[in-house]
């Protein structure tokens, strides 16, 4: 086994899994690469990677530097992690409605939290970041929503990565969140094997999934209009928080324990492959079910899980 000079060499390089017996179509095969094998529990860990090595070369993050983001998911984490070992100072904006996981994550890697009214979601926090931005100039932003280097991590690694490993792949499914994911491996792919069908997950809209985004309720992330995310897309599905959960607990039936943001992406997923007539569908598994364990999501009943979800940011 290779020895690492650091825990920031872990990132990426994440295992790619084969369920295909939760596909409903024996001609499609359905494949999971699973992020939360990154030292920071998520995929968020290759953007905050990014955003930070880019920061540094461009002379914005030096000795003593402090980091503003707003977060409500892993990237909030991820940059933690990393601030903490390059010696930076963070601080997170965080809906006041997060779950007891997330805040106490955050104060792990010894970050400085900035409440944002619960009401507000994720979309205040980010205002509420960009606020506090203008304020203080000297601090560094990232603003993962508009960062060229969120996008650029997934196409410089985790597309790569998906080829490589799934050669034969036909449709790439994932979350539309930051649309760094999407954008990064969607643009890698479609490069390469142009008949790659790119599909997002979204929730309805004024339904909250954890970690995903609706771009039709007034907010389209620059990173999805800066990489072409309209041309980009073949498809974009609509994902409720109750299938999402649903599948966030089939995904154990082959033995990915993960979060509530991968339960949706698995039913778009599974939606992908009894559309088609054959292929291999592969699908972003985002992060690790152990953020999410204060949410019953596993052992609640499901319509009392459901109904917490429409108050609580579980992570």
């Amino acid at each position: 086994m290779a020895l690492y000079s650091n825990v920031m060499d872990l990132i990426g390089n994440t295992p790619m899994v084969d369920i295909s017996p939760l596909s409903p179509n024996p001609e499609v095969r359905i494949c999971a690469k699973l992020e939360g094998q990154n030292p920071g529990g998520s995929v968020k860990d290759r953007a905050a990677k990014s955003m930070v090595l880019a920061a540094e070369r461009d002379g914005l993050l030096g000795p003593g530097s402090v980091v503003l983001e707003s977060s409500s998911g892993n990237t909030g984490i991820a940059l933690a992690m990393i601030c903490r070992m390059r010696g930076y100072t963070l601080k997170v904006v965080l809906p006041e409605n997060v779950s007891v996981e997330r805040r106490q994550a955050l104060e792990v890697w010894g970050t400085e939290i900035i409440p944002s009214p619960a009401a507000e979601g994720s979309n205040g926090a980010m205002r509420r970041a960009q606020a506090l931005a203008a304020e203080h100039p000297d601090w560094w932003f990232p603003f993962q929503y508009g960062n060229d280097a969120n996008p650029r991590a997934h196409y410089e690694g985790t597309g790569p990565e998906i080829l490589a490993d799934v050669p034969d792949i036909t449709h790439f499914v994932a979350g539309l969140g930051t649309a760094g994911t999407l954008m990064g491996v969607g643009t890698y792919l479609k490069e390469h094997k142009p008949d790659v069908e790119v599909w997002a997950i979204e929730p309805p809209a004024g339904e909250m999934v954890d970690g995903l985004k609706n771009v039709d309720e007034g907010f389209v992330p620059p990173v999805f209009t800066d990489w072409n995310g309209y041309d980009l897309l073949d498809r974009k599905m609509i994902v409720r928080p109750r299938e999402s959960i649903e599948w966030t607990r089939r995904l154990t039936e082959v033995g990915v324990f993960a979060g509530i943001s991968s339960g949706a992406i698995a039913a778009g997923a599974v939606k992908c492959a009894a559309a088609i007539d054959s292929g291999v569908v592969v699908m972003i598994v985002c992060d690790g079910g152990w953020k999410y364990l204060s949410t019953g999501a596993w052992t609640d009943d499901i319509d009392k899980v459901e109904a917490r979800a429409k108050g609580i940011i579980y992570f």
